[in-house]
């Protein structure tokens, strides 16, 4: 990737030319991706500068498989640069030119591309503009014809008309690896679709042509798509039968080769067997001349050693002695070893045992101490939430002593403004509302006054209960007071060692803050770093504005020129017509042929069944010569066994005949028994 980054910049700067920002960009997005084999230059307006620079870089690219430079509008100038620049290419197998509206220039570029490169499989041309040149399209058709490489290609909305559709024919009769072909939406007609029927007589690889929307008669379709689904079954059973034979020689050529293997490994253990016997039958007679020296030589040796035996005994009863003597002193040394390794492990066990009851008895203390201290802090809290209960509970029956105070007045506001009401409606009930009204006030004077004592009474309670609560805690307080004095002191040895635990770790954190704020500023610096950029992204964002503008005008210029081009297709379909109507009546009389073609084709479905009947007979006569060599093989294994039979038991016979020459030679009496 660097590589064709550095070569474009050089190229450019050598040309004079600004590096295009969407070919940089594009480099840049395909180096982040990694393993991205595909240049997409889609949509990009390419000048011929740089189409001419793209073209000499990758006529010796060897990283990009698929180039992408659809929709760009490319000048005939820059397309013939960068087709020219391609044609010398070895890695690019996908290119993709939809939309550019090529014309001549451009297809006759097409047609050097498609002599001389060798390595692309698919080719896409769909809206351009190929077929209005005819002289040029056959440039194009003609390299069409030799190249062997191409396996797709899409000439969808080329405006190609019968004329063209010939060409193609006869580029098609020429080609021996194009696959599949789509010819959409073009102008082919009726004479064009039988001159590509005629074509798939003679091309039997093509296997997908798409001829929708182009005037073509629905037979023709049919008698197409019929040719095309006997290429594939053709392609098919040859396939099979390539992949059947394939998988048979294979086999066979495995067969023969483990025979061969199982051969001659068989004829190298005879040969090994044959070496053993001769090896053996040698050793066998030199081992019997050295056993017999070896003999004489022990017998001289055993006599020697007897003298020494003699020798050693008595120097033996004097080494007994002494190594009595020194066995009793070792002895009694590791008696004396052992006393005092005793006496020390009990020493040492008595003050492992003493520390670990002081260990045992601190630690109960300090359990002690601070669960005493935790109960007391728990008891503590537990008044001073009693203390508060009460509090809120007084608190509460005062509020309730206020409403219901107030309850009282407003009942005493009403009774009153409802007496006052009656006065008004009527003076003969008078009495009877003054009696009334007394009786509720009395009643209500009594309510008030009965729940006034009452809550008198709970709150004398209360206090009292409260002023209990306050002598226990002075108590408790009194009894925590003289804890914590003892807690305190104990404590304060472990407040030393924690301020040192804590004075480690603020020097830690120390260091962690130091860190931090050099990682402060590095962040700082990176963010004024960021801005920069998303200015410098702000700047190129308004250049890109203004070009988007620009290919906006150019869009609208496209569009006027597409609408006088409908206008002048408008005319050319008049025309058509005209031509159409001259062509019936060809057609009138080519219809009386087709019978006779209608015969031909049936005679060839004949020739066909018979074709297929003949391949079918060939290959049951390969499966038979298949059967034939296997027994082959069957008889030839037979044979193999026999052999290694035969030299089995010739190598008994040796071995038998050896063995009874060594008994009754003067050696066998030497020899020892088995």
């Amino acid at each position: 990737m660097e590589d064709f980054r550095r070569t474009y910049l050089r190229l450019c700067k050598e040309s004079g030319l600004e590096p295009h920002e969407s070919v940089l960009n594009q480099l840049h997005d395909v180096r982040a991706a990694g393993d991205s084999t595909r240049l997409d230059l889609a949509t990009q307006s390419l000048s011929v500068d740089t189409c001419a620079v793209l073209g000499r870089v990758l006529s010796n690219d060897v990283l990009f498989t698929e180039v992408v430079l659809s929709d760009c509008m490319l000048s005939e100038e820059g397309v013939k640069l960068l087709l020219h620049g391609l044609c010398s290419n070895t890695t690019v197998k996908v290119l993709d030119l939809k939309g550019n509206n090529m014309r001549a220039v451009g297809s006759e570029a097409l047609g050097k591309l498609l002599r001389q490169n060798k390595s692309i499989r698919r080719l896409t041309l769909e809206w351009n503009a190929l077929g209005m040149w005819g002289e040029a399209f056959s440039i194009f058709c003609e390299g069409l014809g030799s190249n062997e490489a191409l396996k797709q290609l899409d000439l969808r909305n080329n405006q190609i008309n019968h004329q063209g559709a010939g060409e193609l024919a006869m580029a098609l009769k020429r080609n021996t690896t194009l696959q599949e072909l789509d010819l959409r939406w073009n102008n082919i007609g009726l004479l064009g679709g039988r001159a590509l029927l005629e074509s798939l007589q003679q091309n039997r690889m093509l296997l997908q042509l798409e001829m929708a929307g182009n005037n073509v008669p629905s037979d023709t379709l049919k008698a197409v798509e019929q040719s095309i689904d006997h290429n594939s079954d053709r392609k098919s059973t040859l396939k099979e039968s390539r992949s059947k034979t394939q998988v048979l020689s294979k086999e066979i050529q495995s067969l023969r080769e483990e025979k061969g293997k199982q051969f001659l490994n068989m004829m190298e253990t005879i040969d090994k067997q044959r070496e053993d016997l001769g090896r053996s039958s040698r050793m066998s007679a030199v081992r019997v001349g050295q056993l017999q020296e070896a003999l004489n030589e022990r017998k001289s040796a055993v006599n020697s050693l007897k003298a020494k035996l003699q020798m050693t005994e008595a120097a033996l009863a004097l080494s007994e002695q002494k190594s009595h003597d020194l066995g009793e002193l070792l002895s009694r040394v590791k008696l004396e070893k052992s006393e005092l390794k005793e006496r020390q492990s009990r020493e040492m066990n008595k003050e492992q045992e003493e520390a670990v009851i002081r260990e045992g008895k601190l630690i109960r203390e300090l359990h002690i101490s601070t669960e005493k201290t935790l109960h007391l802090k728990s008891k503590v809290d537990e008044l001073e939430r009693r203390c508060k209960a009460q509090q809120d509970h007084i608190f509460d029956l005062k509020q309730e002593l206020t409403n219901s105070t107030a309850e009282l007045k407003l009942r005493l506001a009403q009774a009153e403004e409802r007496l006052e009401a009656e006065k008004k409606r009527s003076k003969q009930t008078l009495d009877d509302a003054e009696n009334l009204r007394q009786k509720e006030v009395d009643q209500l004077n009594r309510h008030r006054e009965e729940s006034e004592r009452s809550l008198q009474d709970r709150v004398q309670k209360l206090e009292g209960i409260r002023i209990q609560l306050e002598e226990e805690l002075s108590r408790v307080r009194a009894l925590s007071v003289t804890e914590r004095a003892q807690a305190e002191e104990e404590l304060v040895k472990v407040r030393n060692q924690v301020r040192l635990e804590e004075q480690q770790r603020v020097s830690h954190l120390e260091e962690k803050l130091r860190l931090l704020t050099q990682s402060r500023d590095e962040s700082q610096i990176h963010c004024t770093q960021q801005k920069q950029t998303v200015s410098e992204l702000q700047a190129k964002n308004n250049h890109l504005a203004l070009e988007m503008e620009g290919l906006k005008r150019r869009i609208e210029e496209l569009q006027q020129e597409l609408g006088g081009k409908e206008q002048e297709k408008v005319a050319e379909v008049n025309k058509v017509r005209v031509e159409l109507q001259e062509q019936i009546g060809h057609l009138q009389a080519e219809r009386a042929t087709q019978g006779g073609l209608k015969e031909k084709i049936a005679a060839l479905e004949r020739e066909m069944k018979v074709q297929t009947s003949n391949h079918r007979e060939a290959l049951l006569d390969k499966e038979s010569e298949i059967a034939s060599l296997l027994e082959k093989l069957r008889l030839k294994d037979g044979e193999i066994m026999r052999t290694r039979e035969d030299e089995a038991q010739r190598a008994n016979f040796l071995q038998k005949a050896i063995l009874t020459y060594v008994q009754g030679s003067p050696l066998g009496s030497y020899s020892p028994k088995k």
